[in-house]
């Protein structure tokens, strides 16, 4: 399907404003008045975040019960379970606080549940099995809880003290823990609402030491909470929570923490991973993450959490390799489901009809579903839901949107058809009968079209700003990498240029990508269009879309511009 191509609209007057007050690329001035900085002072906030700007841990709902209760659990020594999730963000959460716990004199143990037999979230039978197997006085949930009712309810018969520390929407009832740390409690408008699980972890882990060191505590005078910054990093970026306000200046730090880290499993994963240049968002989303996740998607997340948690410099490659064979064994299983996927609905999509795809089998892993999603709606440009359905006719689905639909909402118009669901706009988690899933395609088929109109639906190709070529120079890299880190809510720059040519011809790499020569106004710059081999390139001049990146190779470094869509030159402005 064409793209639509869409030009990002920005205040003119105000980008040359701040290039003048600044000194900072014109560029680069409407890309940051685009996204809301209006000041120079904003500006520079922007471009050199501080630790030192992150807002009181105290700010964040019930963290004064919270601290106070695990506080005492260290000055008291007791035993402390620390109950997480089997995705990174919870596998990174848990590390954090059980290395922040034992580092304050607490002998705490980590619980990650099994993603088939436990489910997800806290739960009544692992809870039980839990206090049964280690006895803990306090139990603190990472990344889960909020709306665990019947499982708070039963370690507190069980004489267990729960803190919930989350960052999900709540439902329509909230756990009767001790407290319940989730940013989505308080204000509609406070930008900690967006922390990652392992954001809000760090919190009450930033809370704790605080009330401790008041107290004189000696070990927590001596822990530096900015050497597990590289745990925070990865749990945030991988968990795709918006790269702004608090997050930024974590993943930021987390980044820069993350490129000296001393901690063995991270060192592992890295050389595993095949990294050797400076880490940035990228190998956290792709790289570091997916191995991170693919024990969890398969099974149990224990050996993930045993890397991150790992101190022995000897052992950890092992395990590396191990979480890198699992992540191998997720992608053979995802190729096979997104071809099984395809042909079920390559059989009768039609693109004027069908607003939403919806497809299940029994054959299907449930730990690979929400990938699959993903890479549905990437391919068709509709709102995907993907369900595992079990021996027992249980379906289990992971469910992906695009960017006008909100997901949880249009469930909500499915909900007498599903046992359960939860989640975000862009996603969300769903379980259902199987004998239900006909009519819940064709709700949902409706009720994304009674909110998005079919031209909403199609693929958009964004362009920040058109530049000339000549403006993609290494002050605007550089200005661009203090833009850093990228991701939702702080997208990397797509910039377009019109009437290019393509010197001589393009050349295939790799089998299925394209280096190019690219000039524009003068000025000649090298391409890569990955996955384009196969893709015609028009006659004539061109509109470019790309992002630029410093390419090193051979010992040199050079612009390169990273191809997103080429079309024939259009005369008029989008």
């Amino acid at each position: 399907m064409e793209k639509v191509w869409l030009t990002e609209s920005g205040d003119a007057a105000l980008a040359e404003g701040l290039a003048s007050q600044t000194g900072l690329p014109l560029a680069a001035c409407r890309i940051l008045a685009s996204r809301g900085l209006a000041e120079p002072e904003a500006v520079d906030a922007w471009l050199q975040p501080r630790l030192s700007r992150l807002t009181d841990p105290f700010r964040l709902p019930n963290m004064a019960a919270a601290t106070e209760r695990l506080a005492a659990a260290v000055r008291q020594n007791e035993t402390v379970l620390v109950y997480g999730d089997y995705d990174v963000d919870g596998v990174t959460s848990t590390a954090l606080m059980i290395r922040v716990l034992r580092a304050l004199g607490v002998t705490a143990i980590p619980f990650l549940p099994h993603r088939v037999d436990d489910g997800y979230g806290l739960a009544v039978e692992p809870v039980e099995r839990c206090v049964q197997d280690h006895q803990p006085d306090c139990l603190v949930t990472v990344d889960c809880g909020t709306g665990s009712v019947e499982a708070v309810q039963r370690a507190q018969e069980l004489g267990v003290d729960v803190i919930v520390t989350d960052h999900h929407e709540p439902g329509d009832k909230v756990a009767p823990a001790c407290a319940v740390v989730n940013p989505k409690l308080g204000d509609a408008d406070d930008p900690l609402r967006h922390l990652a699980g392992v954001g809000v972890a760090f919190k009450l882990c930033h809370a704790v030491l605080k009330l401790l060191r008041d107290e004189g505590h000696a070990l927590a005078e001596q822990l530096d909470l900015r050497a597990h910054l590289d745990l925070v990093a990865v749990g945030t970026i991988a968990d795709m929570v918006p790269l702004v306000a608090e997050n930024r200046v974590l993943a930021r730090y987390g980044l820069i923490e993350l490129n000296r880290t001393r901690k063995p499993g991270l060192i592992a994963l890295r050389e595993v991973a095949g990294i050797s240049g400076p880490m940035d968002a990228y190998h956290i989303g792709f790289l570091l993450g997916p191995r991170l996740n693919a024990a969890g998607r398969l099974g149990t997340a224990q050996q993930a959490l045993e890397l991150m948690l790992i101190e022995d410099e000897g052992h950890p490659f092992a395990i590396a390799q191990e979480l890198d064979a699992a992540n191998k064994e997720r992608q053979k299983i995802e190729l096979a489901m997104i071809e099984q996927a395809t042909a079920a609905i390559d059989a009768q999509f039609d693109p004027r009809q069908h607003y939403a795809l919806v497809v299940g089998s029994r054959e299907w892993h449930p730990g690979v579903i929400g990938i699959v999603a993903s890479r549905l709606v990437n391919r068709y440009a509709r709102p995907a839901v993907v369900i595992a359905i079990d021996e027992d006719g249980v379906g289990r689905g992971s469910c992906r949107s695009v960017g006008p639909f909100h997901m949880v909402e249009g469930l909500g118009d499915c909900a007498d058809l599903l046992e359960r669901f939860g989640g975000h706009a862009m996603a969300a988690g769903l379980q259902l009968a199987e004998g239900q899933i006909e009519a819940f395609r064709d709700r949902l088929n409706a009720a994304v079209r009674e909110r998005v109109s079919l031209e909403e639906l199609r693929p958009r190709q964004r362009i920040d700003a058109w530049i000339s070529l000549r403006e993609a120079d290494w002050t605007l890299v550089e200005c661009l990498e203090k833009m850093a880190p990228f991701g939702l809510g702080n997208t990397k720059p797509i910039w377009g240029v019109r009437g290019a040519q393509v010197l001589g011809e393009p050349r295939v790499v790799g089998q299925k990508h394209l280096k190019l020569d690219i000039l524009h106004d003068n000025t000649s710059l090298g391409a890569i269009a990955f996955n384009m081999a196969g893709e015609a390139i028009p006659d004539g001049p061109l509109d470019i879309a790309f992002q630029l990146d410093r390419n090193r190779f051979g010992g040199r470094e050079t612009v390169q511009l990273k191809v997103q869509a080429i079309r024939a030159s259009t005369a008029g402005a989008d």
